[in-house]
């Protein structure tokens, strides 16, 4: 199974970071690529996209100041298949991906991911208080996941507030 290729770059507005590909986006090369994954749905209701893009556009966002990455890049059916090593390892790359290109947001999609990474036990949605990587603001949005219980419109919401700052901060 492929890694699926970072789409990253200096001068990002966003890099939303995941936990590691689904087995469908290894196969396909693309993030989200897992037609019960909401990813690309969210992303345009909540007004971080001016269309609904399709996975294999997923390197088309770069135009848009949107960057994609993941704290573990070996695909797999789900994230509790990923191991502690992969976790320490994932964290430093991360990481270093962070400080190099200093996108202005890390968009963690989930709760869990921003956990994992910055080793706190628990994170609120939204924006965080104190960032891991200094001048990179950190938000943390629900998983977009289809398994994920909580309503569409909900986390459509705390994407929304993404959006937002996103206009209105220029």
């Amino acid at each position: 199974m492929n890694e699926v290729m970072d789409h990253l770059d200096y001068g990002l507005s966003v890099l939303f970071i995941g936990f590691n590909p689904s087995l469908r986006s290894g196969e396909v090369g693309h993030h989200y690529a897992n037609p019960r994954n909401n990813f690309w749905r969210i992303l345009h209701r909540s007004g971080l996209t001016p269309r609904l893009y399709d996975a294999s556009e997923d390197g088309e966002l770069l135009k848009l100041g949107y960057g994609f990455t993941n704290i573990v890049a070996r695909p797999t059916r789900g994230a509790e298949d990923i191991t502690r090593d992969e976790y320490e390892q994932g964290r430093e790359i991360l990481r270093a991906k962070l400080e190099q290109y200093r996108p202005r947001i890390a968009c963690f999609v989930g709760k869990g991911v921003y956990t994992e990474f910055s080793r706190r036990s628990q994170a609120h949605w939204g924006f965080q208080a104190e960032p891991v990587v200094k001048e990179v603001r950190e938000f943390v949005a629900p998983s977009s996941s289809g398994l994920v219980r909580m309503p569409m419109d909900d986390i459509v919401g705390i994407y929304r507030q993404l959006s937002d700052f996103i206009e209105n901060e220029g």
